[in-house]
C-alpha cells in the first residue's frame, strides 16, 4: 500500500508544486520529505516527485535518509555570498525562487500555516504563492500505509506497558486516611507520572504531556492532574506517546479506582465502556464519523444524560468528541464528531467517550483503532478494568 497523493496533486490546481518551509518536528514536512532536522528545510512536491533544498550540515543525511528525487544545498546557490549581499531572508528568498526554476516550478501552493517572511520573499522574487486551504497533506496522511500502521502498533505497545505501570502503582498503594501511599509516602498525580515516562523511554518514546487526574481534576477531560490520589476516586490515566525513531504517536486512556466505588462512579464507568463498544461496532469504511459520534451518544442520551449533542450549553456529561485520528500527530484527521467525513480503510482514529462532573470526577475509556476493508481492528490490548 502506497500513500495516494491524489489530495495534494487536486490542492495543487493551477500551481506547479507544494512547498513546505519547516523543521523536522513539522509532521507535514516529516510526511512529505521522510527526513528529519532541526533547522528549517524546503521541500518541494510536484506530481513528477519530491526535492529537498538543505544546509551543507545536512547535506549528506538527507542523500541517504530523505525520500526524495533530489536533494541540492544552499551552497550551491551562492548562498553566503548572497547573504552578504542582501542580508539572510532576501538571500534565502532568493535561493529558494532559483532553485524552484530550476525545477520548473513558478508556482506554489503551501500550507495554511508557512512563514511569512518565505512567502512575502518568494512573491518579491516573482514566484506566485497561494495558500492550500483544503488541509491536503493532512487529508493525505489520515490514509495510513501498512509500514505506518506498523509504527503506530509500535509506539501503541509501548504505550500499554506505560499504562500497565501506573495501574500497578496504584494497584499496590495502601490507602492511610483516603489517600494513596505508596513506599511510605502519598502516591501523587507527579510521580505516577514519572514512573509513565521512565517506562516510556526505555521502550524508545517520549511525550510531553500525560493525564493522571483524580476526583474534580478529572472532570476536565484535558487537566493534567496534580497532588495525592484519593481511595475510592476513579483516576483517569490518559498516555499519548511519540515513537522517537518514527515519530507516530499511540494514544489510549483508562479510568482506574483503587478502593470501593460508589453507585453512581460504576454505573458511569459501565455506561462509558457501553458507548465505546457501541462505537466501535459502528465503525466501517464509508460510516462517517459523525455517525459514530452519535452511537456513543445515544448510549449516554438514553441513559438520561447529557451530551453536546442533546444540550450544546452542558457542563456535565459527555463533553467532547467521541475521537480523532492519530499518526504523525496526536490529533489528526479524521474528526469522530459532529462534522466527521467518511472513514477509509487505512484510518487510525481513538474511541474515547467519557463522562464528567466535578462532583463525581471523570470517567474515560479510550481504544485506539484501525478501520480495514471490511470493518475495524481494536489496536488496543489492555483490559477495561475499573478496580485495581
Amino acid at each position: 500500500m502506497h500513500p495516494d497523493h491524489s489530495p495534494i496533486d487536486s490542492a495543487l490546481g493551477d500551481c506547479d508544486g507544494y512547498l513546505i518551509d519547516a523543521d523536522g518536528t513539522d509532521s507535514t514536512q516529516r510526511y512529505l520529505s521522510g527526513f528529519d532536522a532541526p533547522d528549517p528545510f524546503v521541500t518541494c512536491y510536484t506530481p513528477d516527485g519530491v526535492s529537498l533544498l538543505v544546509s551543507g550540515l545536512e547535506y549528506g543525511r538527507a542523500n541517504t535518509e530523505a525520500e526524495a528525487e533530489s536533494v541540492a544545498r544552499l551552497s550551491a546557490y551562492d548562498y553566503r555570498d548572497r547573504v552578504g549581499e542582501v542580508g539572510r531572508a532576501e538571500a534565502r528568498a532568493a535561493v529558494v525562487a532559483e532553485w524552484l526554476a530550476d525545477r520548473g516550478v513558478s508556482s506554489v501552493s503551501v500550507p495554511e500555516r508557512f512563514p511569512l517572511g518565505t512567502a512575502d520573499g518568494l512573491r518579491e522574487a516573482g514566484v506566485a504563492v497561494r495558500v492550500d486551504d483544503s488541509d491536503a497533506v493532512t487529508r493525505t496522511r489520515a490514509v495510513k500505509t501498512s509500514e505506518e500502521v506498523d509504527n503506530v502498533r509500535r509506539a501503541q505497545r509501548a504505550n500499554e506497558r506505560a499504562i500497565g505501570t501506573a495501574e500497578d502503582l496504584l494497584a499496590s498503594a495502601s490507602v492511610v486516611d483516603g489517600v494513596l501511599h505508596h513506599d511510605g509516602e502519598p502516591l501523587t498525580s507527579e510521580r505516577v507520572r514519572r514512573a509513565i515516562e521512565r517506562t516510556l523511554l526505555e521502550e524508545g518514546c517520549a511525550l510531553d504531556e500525560t493525564i493522571v487526574a483524580c476526583g474534580a481534576d478529572a472532570a476536565d477531560p484535558h487537566d493534567r492532574g496534580s497532588g495525592p490520589l484519593e481511595a475510592d476516586e476513579p483516576v483517569v490515566v490518559d498516555v499519548f506517546p511519540r515513537d522517537k525513531e518514527t515519530r507516530y504517536h499511540a494514544d489510549t486512556t483508562r479510568t482506574f479506582l483503587k478502593g470501593e466505588p460508589s453507585e453512581r462512579v460504576r454505573e458511569w464507568f459501565d455506561l462509558t465502556d457501553e458507548a465505546r463498544r457501541a462505537a466501535l461496532d459502528a465503525v466501517e469504511p464509508g460510516v462517517t464519523g459523525a455517525a459514530v459520534h452519535d452511537a456513543a451518544c445515544d448510549v449516554y442520551e438514553d441513559a438520561g444524560l447529557p451530551t453536546l449533542r442533546s444540550d450544546p450549553e452542558t457542563a456535565t456529561g459527555f463533553i467532547h468528541s467521541t475521537g480523532h485520528g492519530v499518526g504523525l500527530d496526536v490529533h489528526e484527521l479524521p474528526r469522530i464528531a459532529p462534522d466527521g467525513e467518511e472513514l477509509r480503510p487505512g484510518n487510525v482514529i481513538t474511541i474515547e467517550p467519557g463522562l464528567y462532573d466535578p462532583e463525581v470526577g471523570g470517567i474515560r475509556i479510550e481504544d485506539l483503532v484501525l478501520v480495514t476493508e471490511d470493518g475495524a481492528e481494536n489496536l488496543t490490548e489492555y483490559p477495561v478494568e475499573l478496580t485495581v
